[in-house]
Parts: structure tokens; C-alpha cells; sequence
């Protein structure tokens, strides 16, 4: 496609955004009430699994994501990260285990393996690199929009109804965003037909080494993330919190306002220069949760870890592509999707086992936190070196 005309709006886009928001709805909705589902079921000590196991598999699957969306193409490989939401929705209410249910959200993660992976390719191949970071703000903002409707719309049909229709309706917005893909013009332009030796990884393979910084800064920022999915929904229940969905409510709705801005911010200003006030932000949201002794100092410590992540997640992937080779997008991007999922996959357990169900450790775990996630801002300052000029990477 055509990137020299510097248009964004495009109905591919706006298709590419609608799918993103039904995708993130459909996997963000459930998470508020899965901590509560597992304990019912007997596996209170293994709360931490809910978000690693996931995150593990999404993690595990890049490499082959990576590869496959620079072989085969951007569409099938979203199209595939949201049929494994589509089928995995549907078999929650069917599993009765701790040991089910953790090896269920292991193999729903190859949904966030593969969808996320395919839509940052095709978004880079379809914006010119000038409105780089502007085009990954309004795709994060699709998601948000998902993860802020996600979880109160599940908190709502959970206490409505019942868990079960929620898992019915996560199905349901799964498969509106693959009739949305349906039919999308594939931007690949070598396309391949897939074969089974696709799946073989070679070592070079795995992970993009032009992309180190960002890499470094994704695992360093989302490491507060895995902690804040894992522990939130008890920290909220131990505030008086009915809903669980609340929280990730203000924080959505905040980090949807900055996004309106960030991407625009990261391309004038530079991807750098707002990654650093970004993670400062974030480790102030970190220490106003572990100061929370009200719903309303949670949700304010929520509105700016919103505008946080709002910052942060469109001038990281942004920069990602600035950095990496065009006949290699699939695979940077999946180096620093890699590099998100292991940050909260190793949140959640981190923060899980600080934390250890005891309402005392609440403020440690935060305060805890609050410094891995400066230590982005400290790389930043003290070690990173611009190598040189990069389309689009001018600071």
C-alpha cells in the first residue's frame, strides 16, 4: 500500500481499529473476575498463574508469529490470535479443575501471541513513518477503549447473570473481530502459502537485535502491569470496591484521553524523551497504590497509570519499527512483544508471591514495583546511545 499520500484514515484502518477493540474486549473482560473463579474452585494460591501462564504462552508464541506474519502474512496471523480467543471463551465454563482452568489460559495466550503481532505489521506497512507513533496511538486506543468496556461489561454480566454468559459474550467479540478481517487486503508483499517448515525457528530467528532499547523498556514498564492485573482486583475488594471492573475502568478511560495525544507527542518530540516521563508516571501511580486507603486514592492512582501507559505503549512500538529492517517488522515486533509478555508474565508472579494473599503486603508490593519501573527511566538517562538518524527515530 501506498504510505506516501500521509493519510491514517483509511477504511482499513478504521476496520483494523474496530477489530482491535473487540479483540481486547473480548480476553479483558474476563480478567477482573477470573482471581475470584479460580479461588472457588480451590486454587487461591495460584492467582499469579491466571496472568503468567498467559502471558508465557503469548510470549512462547512470537518467535512463530513473528516469523509467519514476514512468510504467510499480516491476516491470517490476526485472524488466527482471535479464533484461539473465539475457542478458548468457550470452553471455560466446560473445565472444573485448578489444573484445567491453568492449562486453558496457557493456550488462550497464543491469542495475544499472534493478533497484536499481525496488526502493528500491517498498521507500519499501511502509515508513513512520519505519523508512526500518531497510527499506533489510535490502534492502542482501539485496544483501550476494548480493555476499558471489557472488564465492566463482564463485571456486569457476571453479577447480572452469571460467569458463564460472560464467557459466552468474550466468545461473541472474538468472532466479530475475525468477520471485520474477513475479506482485508493483505499488505505482505511476497506472500507465501504457509507450510508446516515455517514452524521451524532457527536461533537468528527468534530475536530482532536492532531492537534492544525497546525491548529493555517494555519489559522494565510492564512489569507494573502484570503486578496491577494480578493483585488489583483483591487490593479493590480490600477497599470496599464492589466492582471489580472499576479500576480498569478509570485506568482505560484515562489512558484513552492521553492517546488522543501521544502518538503525535512521540513523533515531534521524539520516542525517548516521552518514554522517560512515562515511566515516571508510572512508578508515581505504583506509590499512590501503595498509599491507597480509599476507593478514591485507588481510582486516582488508576487515571494516572492510565495516562502512563497511554504514553508509553504507542512511542514503544513506534520506536520498535523505527528501528527494525521492513523485510523483518514481524519479527522486532514480536522481539518486543516478547519482551511485554515477559514483564508481566514475572509481574504477576512476582507480585503474587510478595503479596501471598496477605492484605499487610499490599503497600510492599507496589512500593516494590514502583522501582523496577524506574529503572526504565534510569536506562534511559544513563545507558542508551542513539545510534544515528532512523526513519522516524529522530531523538
Amino acid at each position: 500500500m501506498d504510505q506516501s499520500s500521509g493519510k491514517i484514515y483509511s477504511l482499513h484502518f478504521i476496520l483494523l481499529c474496530l477489530s482491535n477493540a473487540l479483540f481486547s474486549a473480548s480476553f479483558n473482560m474476563m480478567i477482573p473476575e477470573l482471581p475470584a473463579y479460580l479461588s472457588n474452585m480451590g486454587g487461591a494460591d495460584y492467582k499469579g498463574y491466571i496472568i503468567g501462564l498467559f502471558t508465557l504462552m503469548a510470549g512462547l508464541s512470537r518467535p512463530f508469529s513473528g516469523k509467519l506474519t514476514d512468510t504467510i502474512g499480516r491476516v491470517p496471523v490476526m485472524i488466527f490470535g482471535s479464533l484461539v480467543c473465539v475457542v478458548c471463551s468457550l470452553l471455560y465454563p466446560l473445565v472444573s479443575s485448578v489444573g484445567a482452568f491453568l492449562l486453558l489460559r496457557f493456550f488462550h495466550g497464543f491469542s495475544t501471541g499472534f493478533k497484536p503481532t499481525g496488526t502493528s505489521a500491517y498498521v507500519s506497512d499501511i502509515i508513513p513513518f512520519n505519523r508512526r507513533g500518531e497510527a499506533m496511538g489510535m490502534v492502542g486506543l482501539a485496544s483501550t477503549i476494548g480493555m476499558a468496556l471489557g472488564p465492566a461489561i463482564g463485571g456486569y454480566m457476571a453479577v447480572r447473570w452469571n460467569i458463564n454468559v460472560m464467557f459466552q459474550l468474550s466468545a461473541v467479540f472474538a468472532l466479530l473481530s475475525v468477520v471485520i478481517l474477513i475479506g482485508m487486503k493483505e499488505t505482505l508483499a511476497n506472500k507465501q502459502p504457509f507450510r508446516f517448515s515455517l514452524l521451524k525457528i532457527k536461533g537468528d530467528e527468534i530475536f530482532e537485535p536492532l531492537v534492544w532499547s525497546p525491548v529493555i523498556i517494555c519489559f522494565l514498564t510492564y512489569f507494573s502491569y502484570g503486578a496491577m492485573l494480578t493483585i488489583i482486583p483483591d487490593f479493590g475488594a480490600f477497599l470496599g470496591v464492589a466492582n471489580k471492573g472499576v479500576f480498569f475502568t478509570y485506568f482505560t478511560i484515562s489512558s484513552i484521553g492521553i492517546r488522543l495525544l501521544a502518538g503525535k507527542v512521540s513523533d515531534r518530540y521524539g520516542r525517548v524523551p516521552v518514554l522517560k516521563v512515562s515511566a515516571i508516571l508510572m512508578a508515581a501511580s505504583m506509590l499512590m497504590m501503595g498509599l491507597a486507603g480509599s476507593p478514591a486514592l485507588l481510582m486516582a492512582s488508576a487515571v494516572v497509570y492510565g495516562i502512563s501507559v497511554g504514553l508509553n505503549a504507542p512511542a514503544v512500538t513506534a520506536w520498535t519499527i523505527d528501528l527494525g529492517q521492513p523485510e523483518h517488522r514481524g519479527r522486532a515486533l514480536a522481539s518486543m512483544y516478547i519482551a511485554m509478555e515477559a514483564g508481566i508474565g514475572l509481574g504477576a508472579y512476582f507480585s503474587a508471591f510478595v503479596y501471598n494473599n496477605k492484605s499487610s503486603n499490599f503497600p510492599l508490593t507496589f512500593y516494590l514495583f514502583a522501582g523496577i519501573t524506574l529503572l526504565a527511566t534510569f536506562y534511559l538517562t544513563f545507558f542508551y546511545k542513539k545510534p544515528g538518524m532512523v526513519a522516524g527515530e529522530c531523538r
